[in-house]
């Protein structure tokens, strides 16, 4: 390869890096990738981001319907290349998927299909834990050279960082909010109740065991309703207690009992 196109390459995967981090939202930076895998990839005609969701792996950017539809055979069939990626957090490659062994009902059906060839799939991870995956789909069997696969990996480990990134910065954003709401919750009881910082606290987490909620959606709806379940009824005077009304019930003297 001349120098010249390998500093294209370069500058090229600096303007992804940098673009990805100025995205913030995660749906944002997986279009991103999709499209600049397609374009910088020789070998790549479609591209495809799955994430493993608690619903189990979910296709959460694609270039093209064709994609989604090969991603969604593979769930549905429990086989191929994006499934045993996610099982076995290793690079998978396929020259010929039609007659790919590993995959006996996979392989043919998209070929014949969408007309797949081959495919890539590799894992989005970083050192604290893996995302999904990014596929790489092509309509030629064979269709990947040694640096397509170089740069899919570049490529996949600029998006793993960026996405990890987002998130680390989406749960300090969380936990911020329900600091937040937790303590205008408190200051809710401490002023209903008299009590402490610390009882206002405790009065909600043992409502949050007992409740089997979260304790941050125990202060949600306090804060939002003004009650929640296993919150003690609000204090009111007796009739008759006010400092006023003692006077009014009082017996009267004995010097006004008596009668001249």
């Amino acid at each position: 390869m001349s120098p010249a196109p390998r500093k294209d390459t370069v500058g090229a995967e600096a303007v992804f890096a940098r673009e990805l981090s100025v995205s913030a939202r995660e749906p944002e930076q997986l279009e991103l990738a999709v499209a600049v895998v397609v374009e910088m990839v020789e070998g790549c005609d479609h591209a495809a981001v799955t994430m493993v969701t608690s619903a189990g792996l979910e296709t959460m950017s694609a270039t093209s319907e064709l994609v989604t539809g090969g991603d969604m055979l593979q769930y549905e069939l429990g086989e191929g290349p994006c499934v045993d990626t996610v099982h076995s957090h290793t690079t998978v490659i396929s020259s010929d998927i039609a007659t790919d062994p590993r995959w006996p009902r996979w392989g043919p059906l998209v070929a014949r299909k969408y007309g797949f060839g081959s495919m890539l799939a590799l894992l989005l991870y970083t050192g604290e834990r893996s995302y999904g995956v990014l596929s790489l789909y092509s309509g030629r069997p064979n269709a990947f050279s040694a640096d397509d696969i170089l740069m899919a990996h570049s490529l996949a480990t600029h998006l793993a960082v960026a996405v990890a990134a987002a998130r680390a910065s989406q749960n300090q954003s969380i936990a911020m909010v329900s600091r937040l709401v937790i303590g205008q919750a408190e200051g809710i009881l401490m002023e209903r109740h008299g009590m402490s910082a610390a009882q206002a606290f405790e009065l909600l987490r043992k409502i949050s065991q007992n409740s089997n909620r979260k304790l941050v959606m125990v202060a949600e709806e306090l804060v939002e309703t003004g009650t929640t379940e296993g919150l003690p009824p609000r204090e009111v005077d007796q009739p008759g207690s006010g400092a006023g009304s003692s006077g009014a019930g009082a017996a009267p003297s004995s010097h006004g009992d008596r009668v001249s």
